[in-house]
């Protein structure tokens, strides 16, 4: 065997180490900065819910659904959406459908 019981054994032991242990590194970084997502957009975007999305997010560490949650709050426009929804409740009566729109 070329290598075994050389210093180039316990070389490439180390390198291997290093290897592997910045790689796991790399990936709990990558994972924490996904993760905290919802809460830089709420911070960027001065959200109302602020304090939510963060509890949100946190517990979405655990239970991933609640993370999903969390991006929904933060990337949807609360204000927009309910004043839609306003609009839509208060409609009396469904737009006609105009000759141009008719579909046969």
């Amino acid at each position: 065997m070329p290598f075994v019981d050389t210093s180039v054994d316990t070389t490439l032991h180390v390198i291997a180490t290093f290897v592997m242990v910045g790689t796991i590194a790399a990936l709990a970084y990558g994972f924490w900065k996904i993760h905290e997502l919802p809460i830089n957009k709420a911070h960027r975007e001065q959200h109302q819910q602020l304090g939510l999305i963060t509890i949100l997010t946190w517990i979405g560490f655990i239970w991933h659904w609640v993370w999903v949650l969390a991006v929904c709050v933060a990337f949807v426009d609360s204000e927009k959406a309910l004043r839609r929804v306003r609009d839509i409740w208060r409609e009396k009566e469904p737009p006609h459908p105009t000759e141009d729109n008719k579909h046969a």
